[in-house]
């Protein structure tokens, strides 16, 4: 069954920050990665249990995929896929989910 795909406002913020950073050393993989992250998040469309469950969260609608070092994290429900962050690996995400109370509507 196809989903819709929507992004938070949090998760386009992490992967412009994300995309910032690596574009101090090159703007080509920067692009790379942004596509990258977009066409990911586009297979969980027909694919969306693919991604393993979020251990932090213990929350079998909670899942992630990784792009490289970074974790794509999302929420899986009947109609849609939502977006819920782009975090680096070595970040301590319980934390960052509760300093930055992470929710959402995705973005049009």
């Amino acid at each position: 069954m196809a989903r819709r795909v929507g992004w938070t406002e949090a998760a386009l913020e992490d992967l412009s920050a994300t995309a910032e950073y690596i574009a101090r050393d090159s703007a080509r993989y920067a692009g790379g990665f942004v596509r990258e992250a977009f066409e990911a998040s586009d297979t969980l469309t027909e694919f969306a249990n693919r991604g393993r469950v979020v251990p932090e969260f213990e929350d079998q609608a909670i899942r992630e995929i990784f792009l490289g070092c970074h974790r794509l994290i999302y929420q899986v429900t009947t109609e849609k896929i939502l977006i819920l962050g782009l975090v680096h690996g070595a970040r301590d995400l319980a934390a960052l989910w509760r300093r930055e109370k992470r929710t959402g509507e995705p973005q049009p």
